[in-house]
């Protein structure tokens, strides 16, 4: 079944947003939404769902590396409530203790580049790629839709 999937990696001042290919296999950056309020920014993600089709949302969770869930990631569950609340796309969450890492180490394989989504600047659709990759790897099915 041919379906995207959309990855957030939710922060206090910006929200960064990947999308997967429509097979599910490949994620990349796709936007960085600034802050404003819960409603406001989970209405944005709203926008990207319909815009992109996507079947699933998948939300980086920031565990402690001890795998508590700390004050941020409890932030992170309630944005993730919010916006669950405004759509019937499934939300759902992926551990991303180490995308950031993962995003920062991406970047700076690319330092090259100084525009774009590889600036040193905002690694957090980077981030949202990482996390959504991630999710899509661990969740692949054991055959490939056109097998």
């Amino acid at each position: 079944m041919l379906e995207r999937v959309i990855g957030l990696d939710v922060g206090d001042k910006w929200v960064g947003v990947a999308l997967s290919d429509p097979m599910g296999i490949i994620a990349r950056p796709l936007t960085i939404l600034e802050r404003c309020d819960e409603l406001t920014d989970a209405e944005a993600v709203v926008k990207i769902i319909s815009q992109y089709q996507a079947a699933k949302v998948i939300v980086g969770l920031p565990r402690l590396l001890t795998g508590v869930v700390g004050t941020q990631a409890e932030r992170v569950q309630g944005f993730a409530q919010r916006l669950a609340s405004l759509t019937d796309t499934p939300v759902l969450f992926q551990d991303e203790r180490f995308s950031t890492a993962g995003a920062q180490e991406i970047m700076k394989a690319n330092r090259k580049r100084k525009k774009g989504f590889y600036s040193r600047e905002r690694d957090d659709a980077v981030a949202a790629a990482v996390i959504l990759q991630d999710w899509l790897d661990e969740n692949r099915p054991m055959t490939l839709p056109w097998k």
